[in-house]
């Protein structure tokens, strides 16, 4: 279903001789081939914010509704970059409701959480900030009301907050633990935090929360994270061979 997000971003950019057709795109000044989603983020969602007739606001309103037409993770790249550009910062409430509207929708997120993931939440000068308007500041009441909708970008953001400094998560990881429905996520979100190459965990504390996961049994990697934790190991990239002797026990 189209959302008028989505349609306004189709008419801008028909305006500009881009339309749909078929399994691609075409633009009437570019080459006589159809273009594929990505082809198209990378030649208009940076346009998006030099577009004079909208102030800044419409501009990333517009642009989340080009991400939701293109499904392209380079428009979110876009929106970062106008964000931490010389213009920037973008207005704090349009930017991050963007993010937690889908966050929070029923189709696919990958391009909006591999975002958070290896741009915002991987840069320390943006990982608090990031963490807290998607999930951080108000996880107490997602957790508490139980509604599908928050839930969804709750599950979304703990899985893929790895990188995000312990410090900054712990409080949230806390609260979302005492909800069974957000352990899958959490699991996840402790395997990137160790595995990650900026992945951030403190051990025991991890390793507490960890027991306190109640998972399926067999659950992958979950033997292998366990051992490593009360072993006191931060980071598989500090010490690799830690992981390796768990997960391949010697046979002598």
């Amino acid at each position: 279903m189209e959302t008028q997000a989505m349609a306004d971003a189709r008419r801008w950019l028909a305006e500009r001789g881009v339309v749909e057709a078929g399994d691609g795109w075409v633009d009437v000044e570019g080459p006589d081939r159809p273009l594929t989603a990505n082809e198209v983020a990378h030649s208009w969602a940076g346009e998006v914010f030099t577009d004079e007739g909208l102030d800044v606001s419409e501009q990333v309103q517009l642009a989340f509704g080009l991400l939701d037409l293109l499904d392209d993770y380079w428009v979110t790249c876009e929106i970062r970059f106008a964000d931490r550009g010389s213009q920037g910062p973008l207005p704090a409430d349009v930017l991050w409701d963007g993010y937690r509207r889908r966050l929070e929708a029923d189709r696919d997120a990958d391009a909006v959480t591999y975002s958070l993931w290896a741009d915002w939440f991987e840069d320390r000068e943006t990982a608090a900030t990031a963490f807290a308007e998607v999930l951080g500041n108000d996880v107490g009441h997602v957790v508490a009301e139980e509604s599908d909708a928050p839930l969804r970008r709750a599950g979304r953001v703990l899985a893929c907050a790895g990188p995000v400094p312990w410090p900054v998560k712990q409080k949230a990881y806390d609260i979302a633990v005492r909800l069974p429905a957000l352990h899958g996520s959490l699991f996840k979100g402790l395997l990137a935090g160790y595995h990650d190459v900026y992945g951030d965990l403190e051990p025991m504390a991890a390793l507490a929360l960890l027991e306190r996961l109640r998972l399926p049994a067999g659950t992958p990697f979950l033997a292998e994270l366990r051992s490593v934790l009360a072993a006191g190991h931060r980071n598989h990239y500090r010490s690799p061979q830690a992981w390796d002797n768990v997960a391949q026990p010697s046979k002598e």
